[in-house]
């Protein structure tokens, strides 16, 4: 099982948490953001519901499966259905945000894996009530065929991401 290699792969990436911090650019890596705005303030709780069983990743249309709540160390198996086949991807969670305004998470890719680096999703509401989903990638292809076709890669990632914000918006409505 694809999750069982988790356990003793180890990141493929440095720095660690570099998802978070918006002033860290690693050489290398890419930095990429999606956000959406929520429809009320009561959209942060759900949105952070949605975040934290993985309906937002299970909506988008990917298979996800753990081997513990969300939490440093967790890690995580994703299955994304292709035309044909699918693709498998490792990660493992590196960071949680658990504010009175601020919930979500950053995982890191492990071996298994098409990019290389860090994710977050992270669900917010403003001091002026405005509540706003976002996802952080710093990342760099892997995979041969990504590397081989980089437009194609970015493609990918950028569809993925709004099949993100779409199963956000749908969770909160």
């Amino acid at each position: 099982m694809l999750l069982e290699g988790c356990r003793s792969d180890t990141l493929s990436y440095e720095p660690i948490g570099v998802s978070l911090d918006r002033a860290k650019s690693p050489m290398g890596l890419h930095r990429r953001h999606w956000t959406t705005v929520l429809p009320d303030p009561v959209a942060f709780g759900r949105g952070c519901d949605a975040v934290r069983t993985w309906a937002v990743h299970r909506d988008a249309g990917l298979a996800v499966a753990t081997d513990g709540p969300i939490a440093v160390g967790t890690n995580v198996a994703l299955s994304a259905p292709l035309p044909l086949g699918c693709v498998e991807a490792t990660c493992r969670i590196v960071a949680v945000i658990d504010e009175p305004n601020r919930y979500g998470f950053a995982y890191g890719t492990l071996s298994v894996h098409p990019e290389r680096g860090e994710e977050a999703f992270v669900v917010s509401c403003d001091d002026d009530g405005a509540v706003h989903f976002d996802v952080e990638a710093v990342s760099r292809p892997a995979h041969v065929l990504a590397r081989l076709l980089p437009p194609a890669a970015k493609h990918l990632q950028d569809r993925a991401a709004r099949r993100y914000l779409s199963a956000m918006e749908r969770a909160v409505a």
